[in-house]
């Protein structure tokens, strides 16, 4: 009888301690949730996904350790935007890392005013209605804004270098795109200057690039500027394709475009944006307030070219563009 109840304390001991550490483990505090909304698709945009993760790890946080992320891609369908946004509120994340351009960050603010924000933008933050202003944001968003058209004037030099005397350049333009008006506002007064004969094709929508090629064509077109529009980031494959098969020099804003077959570009680091987006999301998960972030803009650009492209098109690069590139693909 004293060996049963010996052996029934011993039982009810180890139980208890069994359920210990259960039982801390349910007092934890719940894993913080990150949602990730880009209006790409993951295996388009996985590298610059991995430089936010970087971020929120220089932040102190690491994913399925500390944090959690919930991803979701609109795979270059805008009107998926706000379901996807309103799914995210939902879930109740702590942090949206809104990327991809001007439509995500603005399905993510029309969705909620308390969840706050980090986006990645091409266009200009303030008039597109997320912040105040740059250095007192003012409500839940902050972010990273690229502001491309400061950099237009730069692009139009470096593709006039590479093919002087190119003329009529066909320009891309998706008209209802802030980005595509600042840009087409900083080089008209340029292009009437010099007298340079400039044809705006107008793209909506990825249905419109066959199309807007076949026009180039038609006009002869000897060179071509892709502006810093979020429809034309998440067609970029698309967009390459079509300027190779129709062999035409092209100079586009992110290192995104060269890498996948692009000639020349010129523009901000997408990676270090996202970077960026990481580290501010970490920050805001330590307490610290949107309103208060300043939102970020590049303080440096990256000029690269492709060799392999160049040669495709019969192009002889100049030293100077060489010895001014700081990334030459070969």
């Amino acid at each position: 009888m004293q060996f049963d109840q010996l052996k029934r304390r011993e039982f009810i001991t180890l139980l208890g301690a069994a359920a210990w550490p259960i039982a801390t483990r349910a007092q934890q505090p719940a894993m913080p949730v990150i949602g990730f909304l880009n209006s790409g698709s993951a295996a388009q945009f996985a590298h610059l996904a991995a430089a936010s993760r970087k971020g929120l790890s220089e932040a102190g946080y690491t994913e399925g350790q500390n944090v959690a992320i919930e991803y979701r891609w609109a795979d270059g369908n805008y009107d998926r935007l706000p379901a996807l946004a309103a799914d995210l509120v939902r879930r109740q994340v702590s942090v949206i890392v809104a990327t991809g351009g001007e439509p995500p960050a603005s399905a993510a603010k029309r969705a909620t005013h308390t969840i706050p924000i980090v986006f990645v933008a091409s266009d200009d933050p303030v008039a597109l209605g997320l912040v105040a202003s740059f250095n007192e944001p003012g409500g839940n968003a902050t972010g990273m804004s690229i502001l491309p058209h400061a950099t237009a004037t730069k692009r139009w030099d470096l593709l006039h270098d590479l093919v002087p005397g190119a003329s009529p350049i066909a320009y891309l333009a998706k008209p209802d795109s802030l980005s595509s008006q600042l840009e087409l506002k900083t080089l008209q007064p340029i292009w009437h200057s010099l007298g340079q004969r400039v044809n705006i094709l107008n793209v909506s929508n990825e249905h419109d690039l066959d199309t807007a090629f076949t026009r180039l064509v038609e006009l002869r077109t000897s060179a071509l500027f892709v502006p810093a529009e979020a429809l034309f980031t998440t067609r970029r494959d698309q967009i390459v394709a079509l300027a190779a098969r129709h062999s035409v020099p092209a100079i586009y804003p992110f290192r995104e475009f060269v890498a996948a077959g692009g000639l020349m570009s010129y523009g901000a680091s997408l990676a270090t944006a996202y970077r960026l987006s990481g580290v501010y999301a970490g920050r805001i998960l330590k307490g610290e307030r949107p309103a208060n972030l300043p939102v970020l803009q590049p303080t440096r650009f990256e000029f690269v070219i492709n060799l392999n492209t160049a040669k495709m098109l019969g192009l002889d690069i100049p030293l100077k563009l060489h010895a001014f590139a700081d990334e030459v693909i070969e």
